[in-house]
């Protein structure tokens, strides 16, 4: 479950969102789930942004001091701030950490092993040939297949399969359907040689936690030291771990979450909350906000026909207005999050980016090598021999709509600019400004908030019926995008909500 997400940590002007003290009086929800814990019943809770999710675990923990608990954290930093709060009935782990200390232990001297490019791996995996994909298609290159053969892997290890097969071979924009099962069928020996590697504590490829968590959850561990488990961010889990807590049929099941921030899919998460067994309750009393943007959240809570509604909390003055200067500008892609920054870098202001600007840099990069007809590494675009394909692509396939950002930056600012606005970009604790795609806002929160230009981009065209329908991942994100506002919320680009019907 160690997704590529910002721990809940203090990022420049931003702020994790609030753990209330667990001295607090209980909602009426929340006393409905302490209530529903005692009685012994696995349970799901949905929880709405900033509705007191983890302080509400934190009672349930409480109200049954002599049970033993295990609250499965979403990343190390979410677990060391349970363990400052939660009873000591209750241990916080990640579920690497549980696996590390099952199996892990015997791979740790290979967790320290260096890095490794594609051409080192394609060496030690002894790959000679390049692959053929099909006719006027530049074969894949050994190192090409080294690093698909590793990524394959790693989605394998996300989910809740026992074997590899074809289907966890990732999609590359550019290449057909047919041209992706020729590279699939070809990967598929090589990733199979890439996990036998990773079982092998004498193994020479580059080690990677996720490897000894799968390894683990192979044996179809049985977690018996705990009456209850606490599956936290549930919304945001991989099937592999999924399945885990599912098999704990001994224990007290609770999964806690949002189904309408379920935005990780793409990267191999899977909503638990949708599979999950036991009485279902809702958290819709948010703390972060006033009713104003929650009545912005609640429009798309209702195109999502979520199970839950937002109630703002009346004593925070929360506003939905342009006349703000935001601490924070939130964008739908790395692109837009590099033009956000470098507007306001021309505007004379000192801006960070959430995670930093070197992704950003080897995109742009990559697009450079690929304006001097030279060859491209990044996974990306890989699949285009030159640039004008990348356009081409991005204004005729629906798949390739990701990349009109990229595009328009690169248009507007030129490649080698965006490189040297990425060197250029300020540390989050001395920046004007923190800029953030919003997939990386998740578990903060702002005082003052935009929503960014990217946004307004998405909006969705009328269908055959006349209809405008938009799809479900991206109303997710703008929910989540308008739900990190405390005080103020820019939502101009978001406006065409209004017009919509439904989502697809």
């Amino acid at each position: 479950m160690a997704l590529d997400i910002p721990p809940v940590t203090q990022l420049g002007h931003g702020r994790p969102a609030k753990k209330a003290s667990s001295g607090f009086t209980p909602t009426p929800e929340q006393q409905t789930a302490i209530d529903t814990f005692v009685q012994g019943t696995d349970m799901v809770i949905q929880a709405g942004a900033g509705a007191g999710k983890t302080s509400t675990l934190q009672k349930l923990s409480e109200s049954m001091p002599r049970m033993r608990g295990l609250y499965i954290a979403y990343n190390g930093a979410i677990k060391e701030e349970a363990k400052r709060k939660f009873p000591r009935s209750v241990r916080c782990m990640t579920s690497h950490g549980i696996a590390f200390q099952a199996v892990g232990l015997r791979y740790k001297h290979r967790l320290k092993s260096a890095r490794q490019n594609g051409s080192q791996a394609a060496r030690l995996l002894n790959i000679t040939r390049p692959l053929p994909i099909g006719k006027n298609r530049p074969q894949l290159a050994p190192w090409q297949i080294a690093s698909y053969a590793r990524e394959t892997v790693k989605r394998f290890c996300y989910t809740g399969d026992d074997d590899l097969q074809t289907w966890h071979v990732p999609r590359r924009k550019g290449y057909s359907p047919e041209e992706h099962q020729a590279i699939a069928e070809g990967i598929l020996p090589f990733a199979r040689k890439v996990w036998d590697d990773a079982r092998n504590p004498a193994g020479v490829l580059r080690y990677e936690h996720d490897y000894y968590l799968k390894d683990w959850l192979l044996t179809r561990p049985r977690l018996t030291d705990y009456d209850y488990l606490l599956f936290d961010e549930a919304q945001d889990a991989n099937a592999a771990v999924t399945r885990l807590v599912l098999d704990q049929t001994h224990a007290k099941r609770i999964a806690v979450g949002d189904s309408c921030q379920a935005i990780y899919g793409w990267r191999g998460a899977s909503d638990a909350l949708s599979v999950f067994p036991g009485v279902q309750l809702t958290l819709t009393k948010s703390f972060r906000f006033g009713p104003a943007v929650a009545d912005e959240a609640n429009l798309w809570l209702d195109l999502l026909d979520a199970p839950i509604r937002i109630e703002g909390h009346d004593p925070v003055p929360s506003r939905i207005t342009s006349d703000i200067t935001p601490n924070a500008i939130l964008t739908r892609s790395n692109s837009g999050a590099m033009a956000e920054a470098m507007a306001q870098m021309r505007a004379g202001r000192k801006v960070a980016i959430v995670g930093g600007g070197n992704a950003m840099a080897k995109l742009a990069e990559a697009a450079l090598a690929l304006m001097n007809g030279e060859p491209c590494f990044h996974p990306e675009l890989m699949a285009f021999e030159n640039w004008d394909q990348v356009v081409e692509y991005a204004e005729q396939e629906d798949d390739g709509a990701d990349l009109k950002p990229l595009i328009k930056l690169i248009n507007e600012y030129s490649a080698e600019g965006v490189i040297e606005a990425a060197k250029a970009l300020s540390d989050e604790r001395n920046a004007d400004v923190i800029v953030s795609t919003a997939h990386k806002s998740k578990g903060l929160e702002w005082d003052y908030v935009r929503i960014g230009d990217d946004f307004a981009e998405r909006k969705p065209r009328p269908n055959s019926d006349d209809e405008r329908l938009i799809k479900r991942p991206e109303a997710m994100l703008a929910y989540v995008a308008v739900t990190r506002a405390r005080l103020g919320l820019d939502a101009e680009n978001l406006q065409w909500v209004h017009e919509l019907d439904g989502v697809a």
